[in-house]
């Protein structure tokens, strides 16, 4: 027999949403309006991937079509859960304000993928929460019978709100087998044409257990498949996300913000609530007004010009993850170090600025292992599974290389300067 907050998640839940991954996605004729309001409608304008369609042309979908998927896996997680003992602990109303956290998690996320996320603004998940507790999205949440204040905290952690079920629901949401995660691996995977992110998620969601305070653990037998999502994850930066001419496209769009906003032309308020094909059409607005904000760069990412790999550094060998210049790591700072390279590149003859080359130092990159495995009585890094800290920092080794891309306009030039690596070199040190 089924609990009755078990029911309350099957019941009325007639409203059919299809979807190229997951098939039929049912929702509430009140969780389906949230997906038709002028903020969920934004993600539609917004691809989850952003230049990765550069190189792999199918990769179109959008943080849409991601989000309904995360609601879906979200709301088969819940029931498990509920399954399992749950309900001891969860209310009607935390339950549907998780679902529509799942939902509209990503509802402030900036366009073009991580364009943005060095530059100096709100998170999108403080943005998120915003949207959430303002009107008309508060009143649309509250018809849902979620609150919207339970909602705005389970997505943004920098709300102080406190309670066990809002911090099981946090735990759901962010971690090594969160629903985020389950979707795009998969999602990315499937529209980018690759192997690497398939995940067996119906065994996955048959194999957690909830925990008050950790969210979920697993028991050993699920240790293969957190090593694939790992694994998955590994390979889908290292081919997908993290392509040398994804990074070169997002590298450009950057620049051409950081220049927007020192030189005042662009302000962070802006930057917010905009979608792909609206960045790109305020960066050449506000270019008319003074040729100060790289348009050029804004125009070749959006003609295909993308800049060419000069030079670059891993760190696989090293043992040493990052740049050893703390400049490298402040995106306003390391101008000045690509204007230096400009320069040592003009004293051995090549006639370049700094526009037209870029330094670029990938952003961390976590892989989570912190669940429980019960029956082995210990943490996944010290469990039975090869997939232990050395590991995991072995891929983030592997993952982390520093580039110099360059103008296109100078490829054929650039092979006659053999010393551009050791001037890379140089200013990383």
């Amino acid at each position: 027999m089924k609990s009755s907050i078990e029911a309350s998640l099957i019941e009325d839940f007639t409203h059919p949403i299809r979807d190229v991954l997951w098939g039929h996605i049912y929702m509430t004729g009140k969780f389906a309006a949230l997906t038709e309001s002028a903020s969920f409608l934004r993600l539609n304008r917004i691809m989850q991937l952003g230049s990765v369609c550069l190189v792999y042309p199918g990769a179109t979908h959008t943080r849409a079509s991601h989000s309904i998927g995360v609601y879906h896996i979200g709301k088969r997680l819940l029931q498990n859960l509920i399954q399992r003992g749950a309900s001891q602990w969860l209310t009607h109303e935390g339950a549907k304000s998780f679902l529509a956290a799942c939902l509209l998690h990503d509802l402030g996320h900036f366009p073009y993928t991580h364009s943005l996320k060095e530059l100096s603004l709100l998170s999108h998940e403080a943005l998120s929460a915003a949207i959430i507790l303002k009107d008309p999205m508060r009143t649309l949440v509250s018809a849902t019978g979620a609150d919207p204040e339970l909602v705005a905290a389970i997505i943004d952690k920098e709300i102080n709100n406190q309670g066990t079920e809002l911090l099981f629901y946090r735990k759901l949401l962010s971690g090594a087998l969160d629903p985020d995660k389950l979707d795009y691996l998969n999602r990315d995977a499937r529209y980018c044409g690759v192997p690497y992110g398939a995940q067996d998620v119906d065994f996955i969601l048959s194999r957690l257990y909830p925990n008050k305070t950790r969210g979920v653990d697993i028991d050993s037998r699920l240790i293969p498949n957190v090593e694939a999502v790992l694994f998955s994850k590994y390979l889908m930066y290292r081919t997908v996300y993290w392509h040398k001419q994804v990074r070169a496209a997002t590298a450009m769009v950057k620049k051409a913000l950081i220049n927007g906003l020192e030189s005042g032309y662009l302000t962070s308020e802006e930057l917010y609530n905009l979608d792909d094909n609206s960045l790109f059409t305020l960066i050449k607005s506000k270019n008319k007004i003074k040729k100060e904000l790289s348009s050029d760069l804004v125009d070749a990412v959006f003609e295909g010009r993308i800049f060419i790999t000069a030079a670059e550094i891993s760190c696989k060998n090293t043992g040493i993850i990052g740049p050893r210049n703390a400049d490298l790591w402040d995106i306003k700072k390391r101008a000045k170090l690509e204007e230096q390279v400009a320069a040592l590149l003009r004293a051995d003859g090549l006639e370049i600025s700094g526009e037209d080359l870029i330094i670029d130092i990938p952003e961390p990159v976590s892989f989570e292992t912190g669940l429980y495995i019960l029956d082995e009585e210990c943490y996944f890094n010290d469990s039975s599974s090869a997939f232990n800290t050395k590991t995991v920092n072995a891929f983030i080794q592997t993952l982390f290389t520093i580039r110099l891309f360059i103008n296109q306009k100078f490829k054929e030039i650039i092979k006659t300067f053999p010393q551009i690596c050791s001037i890379l070199d140089k200013v990383t040190q």
